[in-house]
């Protein structure tokens, strides 16, 4: 059963720490390793660019291009395995052998305030990008703000000029006000890759009800992710049956043709017991499917990331 993963940070642990680049390894210490897509049957998986907050904002810029250069270098290399993604008609290729791979920028910080680079990001291939990572930039307010403002002018400029790229843009990590803020923008797809309900767990980087059905109105995608902190009240506590919490109440909002899966794998250390690295998928998969039958785990697992994606990805 083929796969699409919405949110993986390869690439930020490639940077930190030689050990990890080590992609193709057989035994890899990444959760997302090659090997580990391929047991799992990814065949799409979007690689976030994200420069922590611990880099001085003057050199994230800097921090992203060596994220993807080591995008380039250690995971497309000469594409036969692993292909970077930038158009729709690519969905098909994906999985037949061969893992599509999307580059997300996961924050506007490395923009440095300035449309320039928001080009440059596209024309090295990135299609996708979330406006901050949990805390304010030139961009927007993230949901760790405690002033919980919207968009800047700036912001504004960046959403149009995504616009005019034909690019995604992920609303996870974003404040509410800026949230409703993108909302209210016509003509750009909208997402959230990684993020759960609050309804189900109250962390405040889940969803609210209301946000979950915005979404479903404009035809976006809900990407449920296996951080233990996300999924459940008590994070040790977190299982496989909590995340179908999360998928059952997006199924009751309507969201069934909007739900797909951000696992978010090599952003957090504690890992819910089963779903350890995407080598452990074939569990969920099986719970999903007691409950649910293959159809809509087919859905939920391909079928509406597919389609989403074949829509909105602009060559």
């Amino acid at each position: 059963m083929r796969w699409i993963d919405g949110h993986c940070d390869v690439l930020s642990k490639m940077w930190r720490d030689p050990q990890y680049r080590s992609f193709y390894a057989q035994g890899s210490p990444l959760d997302s390793s090659y090997h580990c897509l391929c047991e799992a049957d990814v065949a799409m998986q979007v690689f976030a660019v994200w420069t922590p907050e611990s880099v001085p904002r003057q050199q994230r810029l800097a921090v992203a291009l060596k994220e993807i250069d080591f995008f380039y270098e250690e995971v497309v290399r000469d594409g036969s395995r692993v292909f970077l993604v930038t158009d729709g008609g690519q969905m098909d290729e994906c999985g037949h052998g061969r893992i599509g791979a999307l580059l997300l920028l996961e924050g506007a910080d490395a923009l440095h305030g300035d449309l320039a680079n928001l080009r440059l990001f596209h024309r090295l291939g990135v299609r996708q990008m979330g406006l901050t990572w949990n805390f304010a930039n030139e961009v927007a307010d993230g949901i760790y703000e405690e002033r919980g403002g919207g968009l800047t002018r700036f912001g504004r400029q960046v959403i149009m000029e995504m616009k005019r790229l034909g690019m995604i843009l992920d609303v996870s990590h974003l404040s509410d006000r800026g949230f409703w803020e993108v909302i209210e923008e016509t003509g750009l797809p909208i997402l959230a890759s990684h993020s759960n309900c609050r309804a189900v767990c109250a962390h405040k980087r889940n969803l609210g009800d209301e946000q979950i059905e915005a979404l479903i109105q404009r035809q976006g995608l809900i990407g449920v992710t296996f951080v233990p902190e996300f999924v459940h009240h008590c994070a040790a506590e977190a299982t496989i049956d909590q995340v179908l919490r999360h998928v059952e109440h997006i199924c009751a909002l309507g969201g069934a043709d909007h739900l797909f899966f951000g696992s978010d794998f090599d952003g957090f250390a504690n890992k819910l017991p089963g779903l350890e690295s995407y080598s452990r998928l074939p569990q969920l998969v099986e719970a999903l499917s007691k409950r649910y039958g293959d159809d809509l785990v087919r859905k939920w697992g391909w079928e509406n990331g597919k389609q989403f994606y074949q829509r909105h990805l602009s060559p």
